[in-house]
């Protein structure tokens, strides 16, 4: 079965966005460059969030290259702004599929499917469903020396607790640390 990785950035007090969404505060490096590189290689899938997805596609980006990315909504009234939107687009990205059914039950299919890792890079209420779900395996944080005081946060409120198992860590310049969990049975 394949492997889902939940992968974000955040701050040190947990908060992968400031309240209106603004990132500037994240710092992308030659060397965070590098590792993201190598891990998208390992994967051919990626899950996005609609509300990340839209703040992607306001900096110019429609998908994350050499995957399929799926784009998940649950609201009909922003699924057709978001559809009119993509199809707008004067080079329509063919990497991308908006996915209005249940989340859960659309990544228990594609985990049954033959290919490489699945990457979940967006949307803490899709993170939240799939963790309850027990549809993750791993996650990855790239925890940056700050601390935002406010924002939104990293991880949902959930019904259960989720054991995680430290498998790997790296210290960047600057201060920076990447970190793997494997979650635990």
């Amino acid at each position: 079965m394949r492997k889902v990785t939940l992968g974000l950035a955040n701050s040190l007090d947990n908060y992968i966005a400031r309240k209106d969404g603004g990132f500037e505060w994240l710092h992308w490096s030659k060397e965070v460059a590098e590792i993201s590189s190598k891990f998208l290689k390992t994967v051919d899938v990626i899950l996005i969030g609609r509300k990340t997805y839209e703040v992607m596609l306001a900096f110019g980006q429609t998908s994350y290259p050499g995957a399929k990315n799926y784009v998940f909504s649950r609201s009909k009234k922003t699924r057709t702004a978001l559809g009119k939107t993509l199809a707008a687009e004067k080079k329509p990205d063919n990497n991308v599929e908006l996915v209005t059914v249940d989340a859960v039950k659309f990544v228990q299919t594609l985990k049954r499917r033959k290919g490489k890792g699945i990457c979940l890079f967006g949307g803490g209420e899709l993170a939240k469903s799939l963790f309850e779900a027990g549809l993750i395996d791993e996650v990855v944080l790239n925890i940056h020396p700050v601390l935002l005081g406010s924002g939104i946060p990293l991880f949902h409120e959930m019904k259960k607790q989720i054991n995680l198992e430290l498998r790997d860590y790296k210290i960047l310049k600057g201060g920076y640390l990447i970190v793997t969990y494997r979650v635990k049975d």
